[in-house]
């Protein structure tokens, strides 16, 4: 665990860092508005949340650790998705409101946590809700806090929780074929023609996640820290295109551009052996409401 005045050892960190650090695809100035993209989730669901990854066990551990949970805490998760983040909260027996956007995930994830008496989505934006002041104990968002302003995110956060209360936010930054040079290249190269991206993956680092926990500073937050945990996941040519399907970039290309790109990508890695690693790094910050 990293406060901002502690020493701390940490590898190198690897993503395709294209878009609010937390997608791979083109750059934001090639994008359509914000709130179209993040509505593009909502279409794909089901394949949404069997692709996406879920969230370290060590994650949760740092959290709990931080801001211990039981049956008398409120908690509310801030764009739920496919549930990837939500199981290990539920298990500690707190009451979790979750508010997703999409009407699909909110279904989604009602029928997947029907076992939890004490589980409810709310299907609004997250801007949209009042939520009475001084209520939670504890406020989450796993790689989805991004798509909202950050001045009124942060503020209504803080309105919410109770003093002594914490926000956990956390994101997955993935890059891939790190340990193939050539074959990140090719994809590349791809991008390039495909997407219009001529920028090179970039590596998320200590000092971006640094910068982003202390964001939490400027809307009254304390007992600031952040965490960096690292994992591998290897695909086949298909299993990565479909896992690409879930990205909201390339979800918004026109659907005989993608089929095209996406054959183009699993030729690519299949060249090159028929498998690709992606190396990806989790950053968890913490903040605590005085």
């Amino acid at each position: 665990m990293h406060s901002k005045d502690d020493s701390y050892d940490y590898q190198e960190m690897n993503l395709t860092e294209q878009f609010n650090n937390e997608e791979p695809g083109i750059k934001p100035k090639t994008l359509p508005a914000q709130n179209s993209l993040a509505q593009t989730f909502d279409t794909i669901a089901s394949s949404y949340e069997k692709m996406r990854p879920g969230y370290p066990d060590k994650l949760y551990q740092t959290i709990f650790h931080y801001m211990p949970l039981g049956k008398s805490s409120n908690a509310v998760e801030v764009g739920i998705g496919g549930g990837q983040a939500t199981l290990p909260v539920l298990q500690t027996g707190c009451r979790l409101t979750a508010v997703e956007y999409g009407e699909h995930f909110s279904s989604l994830c009602r029928k997947k946590f029907s076992t939890y008496p004490e589980f409810s989505v709310i299907t609004a934006k997250f801007e949209d809700v009042n939520f009475n002041p001084d209520t939670y104990d504890f406020v989450f968002s796993a790689s989805a806090f991004h798509w909202i302003p950050e001045e009124t995110g942060y503020k209504k956060v803080f309105s919410m929780l109770k003093s002594g209360g914490a926000f956990a936010r956390f994101a997955n930054h993935p890059f891939a074929a790190k340990e193939n040079p050539r074959l990140c290249k090719e994809i590349q190269n791809l991008y390039a023609i495909y997407m219009n991206s001529t920028s090179a993956p970039v590596e998320y680092t200590k000092e971006n996640a640094e910068q982003r926990a202390d964001i939490a500073y400027k809307y009254g937050f304390c007992d600031i820290q952040y965490k960096l945990f690292q994992r591998t996941r290897t695909f086949t040519a298909k299993e990565y295109t479909a896992l690409l399907g879930t990205y909201s970039d390339h979800i918004s290309l026109e659907e005989n551009k993608r089929t095209e790109f996406f054959s183009e990508i699993e030729k690519t890695i299949d060249h090159f052996g028929g498998k690709i690693t992606i190396y990806d790094t989790i950053d968890l910050q913490l903040a605590r409401k005085p």
